[in-house]
């Protein structure tokens, strides 16, 4: 039978990867390809990088593209830009890929590729409740899947804590900045925490980003209703869940 593949791309600050994934097990198919993010990042210069990636590939153009973004996308536009040079905000980033690789590409915010493809794949895989997934890094992505569907561009990073901003205070980087210890840092994920399951009500709750390889420093120390687990997938999240995304929008795979 033949392997069916979808080809996902992880844009970021540093650095813009690519790879097919093999959709029956959420592997990549071939070695993950790395370019760093062109200084500027404009909107020409990052789509140029993608077209490097999937030629570097020499895919079918029959193969579904999906492409994380380190933005919100609403209707395939970029809203407001961070991490990348400030002429994305109010692109059409579907149209702009699609128009420098004549191909149709789904585009979707990174934190969301990231979960869903720990939904798909991963430490919730097959999980028809409600998810929600971190990543806890710089700031704090988040992702909601329920009952197999993403809820898009959720942003939870950002929900008022009583010290504020939530990432401003709980983010792993600030962690790392105060010098706190686990346990330190626990206290305030567990405010944090408990507002998301006051507010969302999560049937399980993933964490991911690099930090997460230490989960058993402050994860246990945690105490919620919901179960709270460790993100499986890692580095290739991004790739595979805007892959996986961009086969289900094509009609090649199956929504859960």
């Amino acid at each position: 039978m033949t392997t069916k593949i979808a080809f996902g791309v992880d844009v970021g600050g540093s650095g813009i990867k690519g790879a097919p994934v093999d959709l029956a097990t959420g592997d990549l198919a071939d070695d993950r390809f790395k370019i760093a993010t062109p200084q500027p990042s404009t909107p020409d210069a990052v789509v140029d990088v993608i077209c490097e990636l999937l030629d570097h590939f020499s895919l079918p153009v029959t193969v579904p593209v999906g492409v994380a973004f380190p933005a919100p996308i609403i209707d395939g536009q970029v809203p407001w830009i961070a991490n990348l040079d400030q002429s994305w905000t109010g692109v059409n980033l579907g149209e702009a890929v699609q128009a420098g690789t004549g191909r149709h590409c789904t585009v979707v915010n990174d934190a969301d590729a990231a979960g869903y493809a720990e939904v798909m794949y991963g430490a919730a895989k097959g999980h028809m409740g409600t998810v929600a997934i971190f990543t806890l890094g710089t700031g704090i992505g988040s992702a909601l899947v329920t009952g197999g569907r993403l809820w898009p561009n959720s942003e939870l990073g950002h929900i008022t804590l009583p010290k504020g901003d939530a990432e401003k205070w709980t983010a792993a980087s600030i962690k790392d900045k105060e010098g706190l210890t686990y346990p330190q840092w626990a206290k305030r994920l567990q405010v944090y925490f408990d507002e998301i399951e006051k507010l969302f009500s999560p049937d399980l709750i993933v964490v991911g980003g690099g930090v997460s390889r230490k989960h058993e420093k402050f994860l246990p120390l945690l105490k919620l209703r919901p179960p709270i687990i460790p993100a499986e997938l890692r580095n290739t999240a991004g790739i595979v869940g805007a892959a996986v995304l961009a086969a289900q929008e094509s009609g090649l795979l199956k929504r859960l």
